[in-house]
């Protein structure tokens, strides 16, 4: 029989960021982890397909067995060294497996042969990914929520970064939720959005607080899916609007689209593409990047309106690729605002007007956000 799953302790490790030690197989661990976790596999996943096939032919001993011949020797040793280093480097820490059964007590029983003890997490990965989606299903029933909306450009996630109780789902998901709002290395799972997104609320909820800020949402923030329960509160939550002018808007457009997404791709080359002049690569990277989050919004833009965009942009390209000046961004970023973000954000508004409790700008809402919060 299996020890019973210690919820308060799950709750505890993920409140206090306790570091843990995650020996699933690496395909496993990209799926869905959590945070403070580090991946130091039992087996790597050609053993574990191997070890798989064995189970299935002839059973889990036969499993075992190969599992044995497979992680021995210098193998064996190597990860050992590993799980020792973490357990030096982190003797709060705690180790886990799929569902806390052979892997991690293989670890944990090899560890101590080596003269190391560290504890594991009864039930596993499997335990803790339920505790988090029974939490989170738990903040989003008992939290009050108020949507920050506003048209494209408004700033609403540089607000939220002031805003007290900010919950910033675009930041979890890793996107900007809109046609130009991806990044070079990609959103993380849909499992590691949810669990993100669950101890935060879990972490605020401990600390008393249960009134939090988000962002007005579709379904979708790019390849990631908003809980349903938490699709359905927020479309019954009252709704602030940011209101700027459309300057403000274009230059804040230029800083997230241009200016920020251009130095994230210099960024991104240099560290995950190993380019040590990468100035060219990620400039290529950035101009493919727009054209193609343009050419996504063909169909909705309409050919012409289309093709006017699209020649503004390659002439910003060019004159930012020749002389490194961006003031050309703002005649394409206008157009846009103005002739497709606007008319179809308005359109959305009236749908919402009756959840409307505030209009104002970046200071006037940073100065009335208590009582915001405070309306029901």
């Amino acid at each position: 029989m299996s020890n019973p799953i210690d919820r308060d302790l799950i709750r505890s490790l993920l409140l206090h960021d306790v570091p843990l030690m995650d020996v699933r197989a690496p395909i496993e661990f990209a799926q869905g982890a959590f945070p403070m976790a580090v991946n130091h596999p039992l087996m790597n996943d050609q053993e574990r397909h191997e070890v798989g096939i064995r189970y299935k032919q002839g059973g889990q001993d036969a499993a075992i067995k190969l599992g044995n011949q497979l992680v021995n020797g210098d193998i064996k040793e190597q990860r050992i060294t590993q799980w020792q280093n973490f357990a030096k480097e982190h003797p709060e820490g705690y180790l886990y497996c799929f569902r806390g059964g052979l892997r991690s007590r293989t670890a944990q029983q090899w560890l101590k042969e080596s003269g190391v003890k560290l504890p594991l997490i009864n039930g596993g990965y499997k335990a803790m990914r339920r505790v988090l989606l029974d939490e989170l299903e738990a903040s989003i029933a008992e939290s009050h929520f108020v949507i920050l909306g506003g048209r494209t450009g408004t700033g609403k996630t540089w607000l939220l970064k002031e805003l007290a109780g900010a919950i910033d789902l675009e930041g979890f998901a890793h996107h900007r939720g809109s046609s130009f709002g991806r990044f070079p290395d990609g959103q993380p799972s849909q499992i590691n959005f949810e669990n993100n997104l669950s101890i935060a609320l879990m972490k605020q909820r401990n600390r008393g607080i249960n009134r939090f800020w988000l962002e007005d949402e579709g379904h979708l923030i790019g390849g990631v899916v908003l809980p349903q329960s938490l699709q359905q509160k927020m479309k019954q939550s009252p709704l602030v609007m940011l209101d700027e002018d459309v300057s403000y808007r274009i230059n804040i457009t230029l800083k997230d689209y241009v200016i920020d997404l251009y130095a994230y791709y210099q960024r991104y080359c240099q560290e995950y593409e190993g380019e040590t002049n990468n100035s060219e690569t990620a400039f290529e990277q950035f101009s493919n990047y727009l054209l193609a989050s343009l050419t996504r919004i063909k169909k909705r833009l309409g050919g012409e309106r289309f093709q006017k965009i699209n020649d503004q942009m390659q002439e910003a390209l060019a004159e930012q690729q020749a002389s490194g000046a961006i003031e050309r961004h703002k005649i394409w970023i206008e157009s846009l605002l103005t002739s497709y973000y606007d008319p179809m954000y308005d359109y959305q508004l009236e749908k919402k007007r009756a959840r409307l409790i505030f209009t104002g700008n970046t200071h006037e809402i940073l100065a009335n956000q208590k009582k915001i919060l405070d309306m029901d």
